[in-house]
């Protein structure tokens, strides 16, 4: 009753907002992946609505639990380069072998959190390269509102100049009023088309798993890999940089134990999230840090909310124009490029090594089946090293 109280103490409609366009921008993006993964390797419908229903349902749980807990912005997703590792991973084994692999990796990810060895990389991850990582995973969606001013002017602009003059207003309420606007200008537009869209809930389905020892070394050891480098890691540098010190070895147990138990209705993991996490964490959600927790169990209500009517939603954002969804995460994400950039500058130290990260983890590159976070911090780790 008084940890109720204090949330009902402790809320805020800007923290609300915030949970709410972390799990807007994580449905109008990296759930495409998983369609086009559903696509390539011919799952029935139904087994796409059940990995999606999965995904979700396991990433509220998850989000809820922990920034409840904690008292920290934890926000949770699936694993997006994991996704994307399954477009090309499932044309080769049979979906009972996946979530076999599924059901593996969520057990070495409960072993690894249990073991604390993960808080251990952490901790001596100097701050100016943890917060160049974030700058460089985020810079690409700050990018991208300019690009989007090619194809689509008038739309970019008038969300632009709506959140610059919104934030003089009113700083907190900013990206709602950019949603907003933006949003009824699309409609207005005629770049919408909502035909054929109704509420329908989702029926998730059991899938029992088979275990094939060559399948849990080629995706297996790959989907950990990414999904500890591409998630966990840049996740916890967010909450660094954000000032956030919860240590990672219950986040990342639970996240394992989640996707366990949701493997076999077709997730393939829940973990920390990192482009979306920004978003929770810094003063557009509110001013006081230790508030800013509502924005972690608002995301998490919405993924469960969005998760039991997941092909629906999936349908309404993709009658969405792509410049409006690119616009609204990239203006989103300004504060949290911003004071990834002030750490980098700030570690007067460590500014060689800060820079390399950030160069290395902006470009995008993908070496051995690892992302740009991950060669990141190795290259900038040399740098600071030598």
């Amino acid at each position: 009753m008084v940890n109720l109280k204090r949330i009902k103490e402790d809320f805020s409609y800007s923290a609300l907002i915030s949970g709410l366009l972390a799990v807007v921008i994580s449905y109008a993006g990296p759930l495409v992946i998983i369609f086009q993964a559903s696509q390539v390797s011919h799952l029935p419908v139904n087994v796409m609505s059940s990995w999606v229903w999965a995904v979700s349902i396991g990433s509220g749980l998850l989000g809820i639990i922990l920034s409840f807990r904690y008292k920290v912005p934890i926000i949770t997703a699936w694993s997006t380069p994991g996704a994307a590792l399954l477009v090309t991973s499932l044309t080769s084994m049979s979906l009972n072998e996946a979530i076999g692999v599924y059901i593996c990796v969520g057990i070495c990810t409960l072993i690894i959190g249990i073991s604390g060895f993960f808080d251990k990389v952490i901790d001596i991850i100097p701050k100016g390269l943890a917060s160049a990582l974030l700058a460089g995973i985020l810079l690409n969606f700050g990018l991208g509102i300019f690009k989007s001013l090619q194809s689509n002017f008038y739309l970019v602009i008038i969300m632009l100049v709506t959140y610059l003059i919104s934030k003089r207003i009113n700083a907190r309420y900013s990206i709602a009023a950019v949603l907003v606007f933006g949003l009824f200008s699309s409609v207005i537009m005629g770049m919408t088309n909502f035909t054929g869209f109704h509420l329908s809930l989702v029926k998730p389905i059991l899938i029992m798993p088979e275990f094939r020892l060559h399948s849990l070394i080629s995706l297996g050891i790959p989907l950990l890999l990414v999904s500890l480098t591409g998630q966990f890691m840049p996740g916890m540098a967010v909450l660094r940089t954000s000032n956030f010190t919860v240590k990672s070895s219950p986040i990342i147990s639970l996240s394992g134990a989640i996707s366990i138990l949701f493997s076999f209705l077709g997730s393939h993991g829940v973990n920390l999230a990192a482009i979306t996490a920004a978003i929770c964490t810094g003063e557009e959600s509110h001013k006081d840090k230790d508030k800013r927790y509502i924005a972690g169990i608002s995301s998490g209500f919405f993924y469960i909310v969005f998760g039991l009517f997941s092909s629906a939603i999936a349908l309404l954002f993709s009658a969405l124009p792509h410049q409006f969804i690119a616009t609204l995460a990239g203006l989103a994400l300004i504060g949290a490029i911003l004071n990834g950039l002030v750490g980098v500058v700030t570690d007067t130290s460590n500014r060689e090594a800060s820079l390399i990260t950030f160069l290395t983890t902006a470009s995008g590159i993908t070496f051995l089946g690892l992302g740009s976070a991950f060669w990141g911090l190795i290259f900038g780790y040399v740098a600071y090293f030598i």
